[in-house]
Order: C-alpha cells, then structure tokens, then sequence
C-alpha cells in the first residue's frame, strides 16, 4: 500500500471531518471509499448509452414485464 499526501483548505478539513462523523467512519475512510467510488464508476459514455438503450426500448421492456 502506498501513501499519499494532500493539502486541503481548513474549511474542507472541517466538512470532511463533519460528514466522516455523521457516518460513524473516519476522515481516512470515508475519502478511501469515495476515490473506489470514482475509479470504478462506469464511463459516462456507457452512462449515456445505458440511457439511450434504456429510453429506445422503453415500451418493449413494459411489455415484458
């Protein structure tokens, strides 16, 4: 595992540290899990295309159902 160091403003320190709180985790791991978060959402290309397939075949996937 390697390690990383980031500056942030006081203000964002305190709100992280807020919101960390009001989840019952740490500062350390709420941001761990909101970087996995980011990494491994779908690209918004796919995002779109999901949409797009998802609105075309609206009315055969009510059928279906």
């Amino acid at each position: 595992m390697s390690f990383l160091t980031i500056n942030l403003p006081d203000d964002d320190i305190l709100k992280l540290q807020e919101a960390a709180r009001q989840l019952g985790v740490t500062s350390e791991e709420l941001i761990c899990a909101s970087i996995d978060d980011f990494l491994n959402r779908p690209e918004e290309s796919f995002k779109k295309t999901l949409e797009y397939v998802l609105q075309k075949n609206a009315e055969l996937y009510r059928r279906l159902a």
